[in-house]
């Protein structure tokens, strides 16, 4: 069991666990993005539900039970799949690898897998009653008639090519519409269904990148947790331990993913990916986003500059001295937004060229951008003295910033030229009354 999970040592406590039957009914699966806690998390799904009784067999990678062929295509009744997360990135870096080697199971499963990861998004359990759900249906009935396409046709690439196309296209689509939260409903609905009698021997709810939960279905999945199902088991993952609730991981068992060193990192690229040696995972599947970080990451400085530069203009038109930290700042943005042209005070301007910049924010890039801008002030922090009373207000002041428009466009599905229309007037506002 495990086999398919490399180099971490999580997996090996994980089995040990198993096999001394001390596995805990909730557990928490801490570590870096790409780590493989989603991949762990799923085989201890299929494991838990192997049929197989012989015990030199069961849980093994190539199980022949019905209940492990279901698991390994995220098809089994007893499997919900919730939480937000990138999908485009890992189908596209699986279509790449299957596209090379069309003949090979393993790619063609990956992709597959990749697919069906975003399709446990939308499960009638988690949506049922929404009238939100049927904007989807359209997309869902295509991707799910590919994937029957996908299943029984030849292994030509030309065949190949043009249905793995459409599916990555429709699944681009539809991730669109997967949210950038866990909303409260979802976390309703899974502790109802966790309560029902399984189809197999257990039920397996995956809650990934649990620190994006609204605050309603924190406290909604504590109620689960106080009073565990019989017959479910419940993981969550995050790469934000601190941003998980002290009375959620009080409750949870941890295992903790560690970042794997470059050789352990090369390997899984090329025997999971299909792909050619590189620096880590992570690094990998950034390069199939649509929008990459290289593009982000410049724009997120222009905000940045352009609103200390707004700011700094207006303490000037009130009379007011001119904090050094914002002048560093400002300056510090500036040099990181190197060719995205000169910081603007326009408020119309600045969010015109970083939506420009972004790409149009493709592919829900939104909350990366959002991301980039936090580790850009946390890294001006650092190098100008991470103690200091007003550095620490001026990063406060873009966390508070950046939590309301995520929300807004996650959970309300506000759009990112509205989200940073607000940010402008809330992050300008508040460094110049500082």
């Amino acid at each position: 069991m495990f086999e398919n999970v490399l180099g971490q040592g999580a997996a090996g406590r994980l089995r040990d666990d198993l096999e001394a039957g001390r596995l805990a009914p909730a557990m928490l699966f801490l570590g870096p993005p790409a780590s493989g806690k989603g991949t762990t998390a799923l085989e201890l799904a299929r494991v838990l539900s192997c049929e197989e009784e012989s015990g030199s067999i069961r849980g093994k990678w190539n199980c022949a039970c019905p209940s492990c062929a279901r698991h390994r295509y995220l098809l089994h009744q007893d499997l919900l799949l919730l939480g937000p997360r990138r999908f485009s990135a890992e189908t596209a870096a699986a279509r790449k690898g299957l596209l090379g080697e069309p003949e090979s199971p393993a790619a063609s499963a990956l992709f597959v897998r990749s697919i069906r990861k975003l399709l446990g998004r939308f499960s009638p359990v988690l949506w049922e009653d929404d009238p939100g759900f049927g904007k989807f249906g359209g997309l869902i009935r295509s991707i799910e008639e590919n994937l029957d396409e996908f299943a029984n046709t030849d292994r030509k690439k030309e065949t190949l090519e043009k249905l793995c196309s459409s599916l990555a296209a429709d699944a681009l689509k539809l991730e669109e519409g997967a949210g950038e939260t866990v909303p409260v409903a979802h976390v309703r609905r899974a502790a109802y269904w966790s309560r029902l009698a399984p189809s197999g021997r257990m039920k397996f709810i995956l809650i990934e990148n649990a620190d994006r939960m609204q605050d309603g279905a924190r406290n909604s999945l504590l109620k689960i947790l106080e009073e565990p199902p019989e017959k479910a088991v419940i993981v969550l993952t995050t790469a934000v331990k601190g941003a998980v609730l002290a009375t959620v991981q009080s409750r949870l068992r941890p295992y903790r993913f560690v970042q794997r060193d470059e050789p352990a990192e090369a390997d899984v690229i090329r025997r999971i990916f299909r792909g050619p040696p590189g620096p880590s995972v992570a690094a990998y599947l950034d390069s199939f986003l649509p929008v990459p970080d290289e593009k982000l990451v410049p724009a997120a400085a222009f905000f940045i500059a352009s609103l200390a530069r707004g700011a700094a203009l207006e303490l000037r038109k009130r009379r007011l001295p001119l904090p050094p930290e914002l002048a560093a700042l400002g300056k510090y943005a500036a040099a990181a937004a190197a060719g995205t042209g000169q910081p603007v005070e326009d408020s119309r301007a600045v969010i015109a060229s970083v939506i420009e910049y972004a790409g149009n924010f493709e592919g829900r890039s939104f909350p990366r951008f959002l991301a980039a801008a936090l580790g850009l002030l946390a890294k001006e922090a650092r190098g100008e003295g991470v103690n200091n009373p007003r550095r620490i207000a001026y990063n406060e002041i873009w966390r508070k910033a950046s939590r309301g428009a995520a929300e807004a466009v996650g959970t309300w599905n506000q759009t990112p030229a509205l989200a940073l229309e607000r940010m402008v007037l809330e992050i300008r506002g508040a460094m110049v009354n500082l």
